[in-house]
């Protein structure tokens, strides 16, 4: 009975081990990556520190590997940051092209590149405005109409980006996706900002999510420089009222 015991105990074990190993098979179509090292990063304490390398032989690259939990990681060239990704057990497939960047294959994968693919689509929708507008100047449109109807259907697709982001991550708060997809909305901005769209996601988001090290130092340096930001725009009110009421005041003369 002893043996038969130990006997499952290892067979557990040995599943438990499978389930967190992964195997990733990369294709790429782009030339200039042949020959190229690619690496796995993840970010700790502000730095990306290497999870796992291939190199590219051929159009194509593999790893393989185990982790203790899963984890959100990125793929970098050398110091260029290619594309996002969720190191987690399962068989992992990547497709690299000129027009296209696929991750697929394990279920937070999968999930993470419809929300890309469905945000890159709204981001085509928004780039359309601009075409449409040259094409409405150039059928004579009245420019206070033009402006009417673009500002109408811009504020449309930007609440109905916003909402599909709040979403997402609201769905995904337990998991690595809602911070993963909350930094990398971020990134988008030159340095850290927080929009009312994002104040709200943080301030519903559960404590696993706000305790998060990398939201919880993002959220710190935003707060830091948007009050930084309003404390130069009240100076600079300041500074032009001041100015103001000195053009104001009649020149003082000096008798002789």
């Amino acid at each position: 009975m002893i043996k038969f015991y130990s006997s499952l105990i290892l067979i557990l074990f040995a599943l438990t081990s499978c389930s967190k190993s992964y195997k990733i098979k990369g294709v790429s179509s782009v030339s200039s990556l042949d020959g190229k090292m690619l690496f796995l990063k993840v970010a700790k304490e502000g730095k990306w520190v290497n999870v796992d390398s291939a190199e590219v032989v051929h159009g194509e690259f593999t790893m393989k590997g185990s982790v203790d939990s899963v984890q959100m990681v990125s793929l970098f060239m050398d110091d260029e940051n290619i594309m996002p990704m969720v190191l987690e057990g399962g068989s992992i497939e990547i497709n690299i092209s000129n027009t296209k960047l696929t991750v697929k294959g394990t279920p937070l994968n999968d999930k993470l590149y419809a929300f890309v693919e469905k945000k890159a689509s709204m981001d085509a929708r928004s780039e359309e405005l601009g075409h449409k507008e040259a094409k409405m100047i150039l059928d004579g449109v009245d420019p206070a109409e033009i402006n009417v109807i673009l500002t109408k259907e811009s504020d449309q697709l930007s609440n109905e980006m916003n909402g599909y982001v709040k979403s997402f991550i609201a769905e995904n708060y337990e998991n690595v996706l809602g911070p993963g997809v909350f930094l990398m909305m971020c990134s988008n901005f030159p340095y850290p900002l927080m929009t009312p769209a994002m104040e709200d996601i943080v301030k519903n988001a559960p404590d696993s999510f706000k305790n998060n090290p990398l939201i919880k130092e993002y959220v710190s340096k935003a707060h830091d420089n948007m009050q930084s930001i309003q404390e130069n725009q009240m100076m600079q009110q300041k500074e032009q009222q001041a100015a103001m009421i000195s053009q104001k005041q009649p020149a003082v003369s000096i008798a002789h």
